[in-house]
Formats: structure tokens, C-alpha cells, sequence
């Protein structure tokens, strides 16, 4: 195989090239990144100024193509129009690879239903660098992105993920990391462990591991891990989790014939790990 495929896709028509660039180091970016960025006939990013500025340090000067989730839908039909045309385009992200919590499925979807070449450029993720040093068991593990941003929502989501066996990664904002912390040890339980992987690649990258109650407080005592872009990753419920959730709502039905059923739910939990909120529907 060529370590730098021509950039047409065939005799009529262009490839979409769908191209991963850092997270934070700029090292990071591939050789072949850096190639397919300076051959392309334009490149479509999430933030022109954010890319120009990617580009102007690697003295890359290309053509870009505003695309973000407010404009894919009435760009990808132009974009495949190029491409049919025997254009050869670059798709990025801020940061990162494309499409992954970023815009970008609608015209990639376009142009496969088009019969273009689609074709990766991988490089750098922060939902694989995270789980990568996390500490928590990676041979299984499902992606749930951002989660909502309003607090019944959220806590609603969780609740539904609390039997999910497999370890669970999410981003997460500087403004809602305490919060979903938060609601994470209500809805998991407060010794389930867990790891906060922030500013990866980035001067002040910082990963801490143990207790989602553990992580909550130290979060919760330093503002300066408050700050910067979040990876949150829960291990999975063990296989124990039936049984401790059974536990925990026997306990919960006695503790409510005399307890109000907030306060019967947080008793109930402590004493057996079950989640809070697998105990009762408030």
C-alpha cells in the first residue's frame, strides 16, 4: 500500500478525505494529515479561524469551507457536487477526529450515497487517549458523547445506564463537570470507580482515578479542575449489579414504610451500592 495514496478517488470523481488533527499538541498532527491538508482542493472545518490557524503553523494555505451543524444540510450537496466534479476534499474538526460528538455524518453519508470515496486519515481522539490511560477495562466500552445539559435529563440518562456492564465514557463541560459528578454517584453509586481524563495532550493534562464520591470532592476543592474540555469514565456495573440492586430495593421497601422515599432511596444505597436511582422512580 502507497503511504500517500493519490488524492482523486476515481477517473470522475474526487475522494473525501475525513481527517483527524490534535487535540492539543500540535506534534500530534500525522505526516500523512499534514499531506492530505496540503494537497486538498479545499478543506471543510467546524471553525475556519480556529483551522486557519492550524494550518498558518504548518504554512499550509488551502481554500476552507465553513461546515457546522448549522449549515451541513444545505452544504453537502454542494460539497458532493465538487467532489463528483473531480474535486478532493479535507474534512476536519476543531479538534480531533471528525464526526465524533462534531458535525460531519451528513455529508459524509451524502457522499457514500453518491458513490464517492470516503476515506480516513486517523490521528488523534480524546475518547481513545482518555480510555487509554484511564485504568478502568477498555476491551468493552460504549461512547454516550455529551450528555444532556438540563439536569432532569441528565439524571434520567444515568439512571438508564446504571446496570450497563461495559465502561461508560462521556464528555463533559467545565461549567456541568461537578454537577454530572454529582449526579453520576447518585445514579451509580458513590464507590463505583472512575476516572476524569482533562486538557489531554495539553499543558495542564491532568487524569485522576478512584471513587466517583472520591473524584466529586476533589473536583468540588480545587477550581483549577474545573477548567478545560472533559473526558468522565465510569467502570461498568459488575456482575453483581442484579444482586445488589435486588438487595438494595428490598432494603428500600423497608426503609419507606418509615422513611420518606428520597431519604429510604440514599439509605437504602449506601448500605448496599445499589444506584440511588434503580431504587425508586424519584
Amino acid at each position: 500500500m502507497s503511504a500517500h495514496p493519490p488524492l482523486n478517488g476515481t477517473a470522475a470523481s474526487g475522494t473525501l478525505f475525513v481527517v483527524a488533527t490534535p487535540i492539543g499538541n500540535l506534534a500530534d498532527l500525522s505526516p500523512r494529515a499534514l499531506e492530505t491538508l496540503k494537497r486538498a482542493d479545499a478543506i471543510c472545518a467546524e471553525d475556519t479561524r480556529h483551522t486557519r490557524q492550524l494550518l498558518a503553523h504548518f504554512g499550509v494555505e488551502r481554500p476552507l469551507l465553513a461546515l457546522h451543524e448549522h449549515n451541513e444540510d444545505e452544504m453537502a450537496d454542494r460539497l458532493v457536487g465538487r467532489l463528483r466534479a473531480g474535486e478532493s476534499l479535507a474534512l476536519v474538526s476543531d479538534a480531533g477526529t471528525p464526526l465524533v460528538s462534531d458535525p460531519g455524518y451528513r455529508l459524509v453519508r451524502a457522499a457514500r450515497a453518491a458513490g464517492i470515496k470516503v476515506s480516513p486519515v486517523p490521528g488523534a481522539s480524546a475518547l481513545i487517549a482518555a480510555l487509554s490511560v484511564a485504568g478502568l477495562p477498555s476491551d468493552r466500552f460504549v461512547f454516550e458523547g455529551f450528555l444532556p445539559a438540563k439536569a432532569v435529563a441528565r439524571r434520567e440518562r444515568l439512571s438508564q445506564l446504571a446496570g450497563e456492564p461495559r465502561t461508560l465514557v462521556f464528555y463533559e463541560s467545565a461549567h456541568r463537570i461537578e454537577e454530572t459528578l454529582a449526579d453520576a454517584a447518585a445514579a451509580f453509586g458513590a464507590q463505583r470507580p472512575a476516572a476524569i481524563a482533562r486538557e489531554l495532550t495539553k499543558l495542564f493534562e491532568t487524569v485522576l482515578d478512584g471513587a466517583l464520591s472520591d473524584l466529586q470532592a476533589r473536583v468540588a476543592g480545587d477550581p483549577n479542575q474545573r477548567k478545560g474540555e472533559f473526558v468522565l469514565l465510569v467502570q461498568g456495573a459488575g456482575e453483581d449489579a442484579d444482586a445488589k440492586i435486588a438487595e438494595g430495593r428490598r432494603v428500600y421497601a423497608k426503609l419507606s414504610e418509615h422513611l420518606p422515599p428520597s431519604t429510604a432511596a440514599k439509605l437504602a444505597a449506601e448500605l448496599t451500592g445499589a444506584p440511588r436511582k434503580a431504587l425508586y422512580g424519584g
